[in-house]
């Protein structure tokens, strides 16, 4: 944790301050993160949702006695292009706006950024001047500006997206050719679903046959909807040009099959797809998840643990030794949670290596195993290889077996950071089903440090989200408490715009942070049932995966309808 105590607040921190943006101690716990971080002081509190860009940008321009831009008004077409290298316009996060005869206007959210100065004005001879504008407003310019240089981006919609990396295969069937697999229709078919799947927002597509139907559904906000319905004489095409992009073998159909797809969208971006195919009665099914690397990288404020639970994770985190199980149901974020901790830990001093079936997020600077059964690499196998290799964090994809539970806990034992996830419906619940395992209950007290359930409710859209009206009585009976009809006490419901989903914009992490206190190792020693462990939870002040929802929906965030979906009483 950082030691911000000591600091003096001095210059644009000290104004923001002054103007009453920003409270003292918040202000100097976000400069030195930010510091530490090396990221601009106003970027680090826009991105982490710690001050609005418009006041942080009036406040600077008072400061330093400048105006500020309106970025939208300016057309990003008419722009100087190829004046200033993409490298140097994300390092100072600097844009350039216009030019006039030897004199180039520089868009920037830091008017103290002097070095971007200095650097563009060596690099294109020119008199260079700084234009102050809002910091959220410059980042989607310098991504709108960079997309328009790269021409990949911009005809993403018509063209072939040649920037997907593909392995065309040599296999044929009687069935499906490879030229089924390359029929241009059907090649732009499958571009644009992927395509329109990441525009979205989404985190999951599914290629669904029938008998006399097929149909294409996004998981968007983790409700699935369906987007496209075509003909049901293309499904064999479909299938073959998916497993031709994710390198698969075509002419097998009658089993499972995983696969990759790389897309890259411009040359600073790239996403990736896990696929999935499954043969069922009228064909296969194809289920693609999105994995963007840079979720990996929010930070933990973007997650949306409560201040308690982030402090209890980043606790267990920076211990020497011990296990922190995730847990949750698939697509509730438990991967998300492990990258940012293992982010957090990931510098040159700490040997990370991870096993995971198969890898998600490529993360540079951490060992990443695909476990394969087939060739008789599992997750025990690769973890017995780890501690073969001075680990500092290991990083379990699931715990599935005594087998490599038992390694796991041994690992915990001998000086080791394990992090890993359980399929179970609670944090309680997971310390009994690891005692269902065969885990002997001395070893899960003495290893075991936290535990996280987790789940992702959608997040209502603030632009358009409207209060609800529901009596007191109802609300305490769903689990509300006295405490939080304060004056300023609302609800809101969702309503729908045309910059959302039906009312929900985004997700929120709902969690149930668990630390094994020594009340609790006792109750796992005598073998406890999990309605036992749970109880004393509770009593050691740790928030139920309800209670938290609940919070979530007191604070504006998330709304009761919502609540209920993902959580039970």
């Amino acid at each position: 944790m950082s030691n911000s105590a000591n600091i003096v607040l001095t210059g644009l921190a000290r104004r923001f301050v002054d103007d009453g943006i920003l409270d003292e101690a918040s202000a100097k716990d976000a400069f030195v993160q930010a510091s530490n971080n090396k990221i601009q002081f106003i970027t680090f509190l826009v991105q982490n949702s710690l001050a609005e860009a418009r006041p942080l940008a009036t406040s600077a321009g008072h400061e330093f006695g400048m105006p500020v831009f309106d970025l939208e008004s300016v057309l990003t077409e008419v722009t100087p292009e190829k004046l200033v290298e993409e490298k140097i316009i994300r390092k100072h996060k600097a844009l350039p706006l216009f030019k006039r005869g030897t004199r180039l206007f520089i868009a920037v959210s830091d008017p103290t950024n002097i070095q971007a100065i200095d650097e563009i004005r060596f690099h294109t001879g020119l008199s260079t001047e700084a234009v102050l504008v809002e910091d959220d407003k410059l980042t989607s310019a310098i991504e709108r500006f960079l997309e328009a240089q790269d021409t990949t981006m911009s005809n993403l919609d018509d063209a072939d997206l040649d920037g997907v990396e593909l392995d065309e295969g040599n296999d044929d069937d009687q069935d499906v050719t490879k030229s089924d697999a390359d029929d241009a229709p059907i090649v732009k078919f499958c571009n644009k679903m992927l395509l329109d799947a990441i525009k979205g927002g989404s985190s999951d597509i599914h290629f669904e046959p029938y008998e006399k139907a097929y149909r294409v559904r996004y998981r968007t906000d983790g409700i699935l909807h369906e987007v496209s319905r075509p003909n049901v004489k293309l499904a064999n095409k479909i299938a073959a040009r998916m497993k031709v992009m994710s390198q698969l073998d075509i002419s097998e159909r009658r089993v499972p099959q995983d696969g990759r797809i790389k897309m890259k969208l411009s040359k600073t971006k790239a996403i990736d797809f896990r696929v999935n195919t499954l043969p069922t009665l009228w064909g296969e099914k194809i289920v693609l998840r999105i994995l963007d690397p840079s979720s990996a990288k929010m930070g933990i404020d973007a997650l949306g643990y409560e201040e308690v639970q982030k402090q209890m994770y980043l606790t267990a985190l920076h211990q020497p030794q011990g296990m922190i199980l995730v847990t949750g149901p698939t697509g509730s974020g438990k991967t998300v949670s492990l990258y940012t901790g293992l982010n957090i830990l990931n510098t040159p001093e700490v040997n990370i290596s991870t096993a995971e079936d198969p890898v998600e997020i490529n993360l540079e600077g951490i060992n990443q195993v695909n476990v394969s059964t087939k060739v008789g690499l599992g997750f025990a196998e690769a973890l017995r290889a780890f501690l073969r290799q001075d680990p500092d964090v290991v990083m379990v994809g699931e715990i599935r077996d005594l087998e490599t539970a038992s390694i796991a806990i041994k690992a915990a034992q001998t000086g080791h950071m394990v992090l890993s996830t359980l399929h179970t419906n609670s944090a309680p619940e997971t310390l009994t089903r690891m005692l269902n395992m065969g885990v002997p209950a001395f070893n899960i007290a003495t290893s075991v440090s936290l535990i996280i359930a987790q789940r992702l409710a959608r997040r209502l859209c603030s632009n358009c989200k409207e209060k609800a009206d529901i009596p007191k009585e109802t609300l305490l009976k769903e689990g509300f408490l006295e405490e939080h009809f304060t004056p300023d006490f609302a609800l809101y419901k969702p309503k729908g715009c045309e910059k959302c989903n039906d009312g929900y914009k985004g997700r929120v992490g709902i969690y149930e942070v668990v630390r094994v206190t020594p009340s609790i190792s006792q109750l796992i020693m005598s073998e406890a049932s999990s309605l036992e462990i749970a109880a004393e939870a509770q009593k050691c002040g740790f928030n139920n995966l309800r209670q938290s929802a609940i919070l979530k929906a007191v604070q504006g965030l998330t709304s009761l309808e919502e609540v209920n979906r993902v959580t039970k009483d």
